[in-house]
């Protein structure tokens, strides 16, 4: 079994708005990411990855990773698609 991490989507989109941050633009330049990687992420096209996280992390302080992120068990599925199960 493996882990993965995902954004907590509604807790995430408050803390953008709580922290005054209305466009994916000026997101990524206070996390010094590309604007498309916040676009994917909200989306849920793609998984945050560490440069994600931690630019997340600085500019939502002082928000935590338990505030803003959820780790989940990937399991193995009978068909041999992976299946995600919720850890918490």
């Amino acid at each position: 079994m493996s882990y993965t991490i995902r954004l907590r989507g509604e807790a995430f989109l408050a803390a953008l708005r709580k922290a005054r941050f209305f466009s994916d633009y000026s997101l990524a330049r206070e996390m010094q990411v590309n604007r498309s990687t916040v676009t994917r992420v909200l989306a849920g096209r793609l998984r945050p990855g560490p440069a994600f996280i931690a630019g997340a992390l600085t500019a939502l302080a002082p928000l935590t990773f338990d505030d803003l992120f959820a780790i989940e068990q990937v399991q193995p599925a009978a068909t041999g698609t992976p299946a995600v199960s919720r850890r918490r």
